[in-house]
């Protein structure tokens, strides 16, 4: 029964892991990648669509997206949904495709980053230690119904704070890395 338990809670800190690692995959570190578009809405014939699914996104350079739409008529109504998601990126439409220009991190604007970076892990970590909260109340209440002894309780609970360490050095591996990739000029 606790193995469950341990199999929901590793399950459950896995998917924090994950959704932050989204959240940082949005993060703009003076590089272009597709990835930092993913939150980009667009009105496609009165519904609100993805923007990766009416275009595709390319980097031709190291500092530029180059999208190009499925529907040229679409163009206008892409460029609108870029600028609404208030990515700081300028857009540029030709007719055909849309080039955005990635600019150079200010000093300011990478202290700001890292100080998002920061809060994304913090986050992360509360989601981590309330899954490890939630499990243990799983645990004692399985060893008060009997279902569990003592000893069982205590170890299966150490196995729960191993992975919520385990967990939670994750996450902040992945945030430094983060920092570093934002700091690299």
């Amino acid at each position: 029964m606790s193995k469950t338990v341990l199999n929901q809670a590793e399950e459950k800190m896995n998917k924090s892991v994950e959704a932050f690692s989204r959240e940082l995959s949005t993060i703009r570190a003076g590089r272009a990648n597709p990835s930092l578009l993913d939150k980009v809405q667009v009105e496609y014939y009165g519904a609100i669509t993805p923007l990766n699914q009416l275009a595709t996104i390319s980097v031709p350079e190291g500092r530029m997206l180059l999208i190009t739409p499925f529907d040229k008529t679409s163009i206008q109504n892409i460029e609108k949904g870029i600028q609404k998601a208030d990515l700081g990126l300028s857009p540029n439409n030709d007719g055909n495709v849309i080039r955005i220009s990635i600019p150079a991190l200010t000093d300011e604007r990478r202290k700001e980053l890292i100080k998002i970076i920061g809060r994304y892990a913090e986050e992360a970590k509360v989601a981590v230690r309330n899954i490890r909260r939630d499990s243990n109340d799983e645990l004692k209440k399985l060893q008060k119904d009997g279902e569990m002894t003592e000893d069982d309780l205590k170890r299966s609970q150490e196995e729960v704070q191993k992975l919520t360490d385990k967990t939670i050095k994750t996450v902040d591996e992945y945030a430094k890395n983060k920092e570093a990739e934002v700091k690299e000029v």
